[in-house]
């Protein structure tokens, strides 16, 4: 079931990013080459699948959430750019295929995320993609903003990168977590639910213990993946996190205590889903599938 919603969703998200890397003139062509390169690559887009689901869960169709879904997708896009550069964590290898400052240039890299994170903003306010009234977009806008910025993502990563080789306990692993990973995720579904036009308080409430579990368990799977799994199915390093000597729930809780936690996270998620109807049957698979996935 799910094999065929992601399918479906890949196709919807990736028609509505191909028209983005248009290069307005000829001397922005490397720059729109590398933007399109870090976000039409692949990816299992999880965060637009949400927004989806959010959106279809709420009695709207999925295409009403269009903008929500590029928007998060090239956050994570530009997150993951910039995330790989020498300063940072320093990666050659993401999603299979050389990283952008490897495939093109660490300066072009720089600013083709720095792209990515101002063409999420136009996306989520082009009416094109989304029909929402004024009130609603001012919602979604500021958002996405928090989610993406120091109070999230960035502030997230910036903890990560002040944790290596430091041995921190579960709740400064989860705060540490629910902003590196989980604010986007959070957003994703946030944002798909406000598209809807539907919205209303008590969803957004249960809206948001859903998203908070998944966020979390989507992490305590990928640090589980990079134990387990291998170079090949990643798509990028595999033992990465290890041989940077970075905090992680195998290695605080141990592997079986860390795959229970996140089986734990996926029933916290489904339990917050039970006030709504088949409509949000999509959430319920997203759910499963982020602590049964393989890479």
């Amino acid at each position: 079931m799910i094999d065929a919603y992601q399918a479906s969703s890949q196709a919807r998200v990736n028609a509505a990013l191909e028209p983005l890397f248009v290069a307005p003139s000829p001397e922005m062509k490397r720059l729109y080459e590398a933007m399109r390169y870090s976000v039409m690559n692949g990816g299992k887009r999880v965060r637009p699948l949400l927004a989806y689901a959010a959106c279809e869960a709420l009695g709207a169709p999925a295409e009403q959430a269009n903008g929500a879904a590029c928007a998060v997708e090239l956050i994570h896009a530009y997150s993951l750019v910039h995330d790989d550069l020498p300063a940072m964590d320093d990666d050659d290898l993401r999603r299979g295929q050389p990283t952008t400052h490897k495939a093109f240039d660490e300066a072009c890299a720089i600013l083709a995320g720095d792209g990515l994170q101002s063409l999420a903003f136009s996306a989520l306010l082009d009416p094109s993609l989304s029909s929402v009234n004024a009130e609603i977009r001012l919602r979604m806008v500021t958002t996405l903003a928090v989610a993406a910025g120091p109070a999230g993502m960035v502030g997230g990563q910036a903890i990560d990168l002040g944790s290596v080789g430091q041995k921190l306990d579960q709740q400064a692993l989860e705060h540490m977590h629910r902003h590196k990973t989980g604010a986007l995720i959070e957003a994703a579904v946030h944002l798909g639910a406000l598209a809807s036009g539907r919205a209303e308080a008590a969803q957004l409430a249960a809206l948001q213990v859903y998203s908070g579990a998944i966020g979390l368990a989507f992490q305590v799977q990928d640090d589980i993946l990079d134990v387990e799994s291998d170079t090949a199915t990643l798509g990028k390093r595999q033992g990465a996190d290890i041989a940077r000597d970075k905090p992680t729930y195998p290695a605080l809780l141990g592997l079986d205590a860390a795959k229970a936690y996140a089986l734990e996270l996926r029933d916290q998620a489904l339990a917050a889903l039970r006030p709504f109807d088949a409509a949000a049957e999509p959430l319920r698979d997203l759910a499963r599938y982020i602590v049964e996935r393989r890479h």
